[in-house]
């Protein structure tokens, strides 16, 4: 799937929940079954500490593509997480860095976080994407 497929699936998903509690439990249910972080990767070099979650992000690239893993001590941000990594992860380089990516938008997410983790998400997407434009592809690090 392309990343806007996987925005567009997000979206369908999150549209068929009534409530805000049901999206909530959903994301963290994602987060709860994002793949374990190598345990090689929990290391200071990947880690930013906030006032809200601590939160490691390392990327590899493998044939032109860029495959992301995260983790957090944060159940919401861990979800969150997820959902990025979901829609960009594993897609080529190129695409990552043009993505133009509209999903929390359409699922009103920016609405229903604090601002702190609405602009950690922000600034994870944001980071993602430097780094593939640039192609500093070793170990990136974000907050949310």
């Amino acid at each position: 799937m392309t990343i806007n497929q996987r925005q567009d699936e997000l979206i369908a998903r999150f549209s068929k929940m009534e409530s805000w509690l049901e999206k909530y439990t959903c994301i963290i249910q994602m987060g709860k079954e994002l793949p374990a972080m190598d345990a090689a990767y929990r290391k200071d070099a990947n880690l930013i500490w906030s006032c809200q979650a601590m939160v490691w992000v390392h990327s590899e690239e493998k044939d032109g593509r860029l495959f992301i893993t995260a983790d957090s001590d944060a159940f919401i941000t861990k979800g969150l997480i997820a959902l990025v990594l979901y829609v960009l992860s594993g897609h080529r380089i190129r695409e990552i860095a043009d993505s133009s990516l509209y999903f929390m938008d359409k699922i009103n997410l920016k609405e229903h976080l604090t601002p702190n983790k609405s602009n950690g998400i922000l600034a994870m997407i944001n980071g993602i994407q430097t780094l593939a434009s640039e192609g500093r592809l070793v170990a990136a690090s974000c907050t949310i």
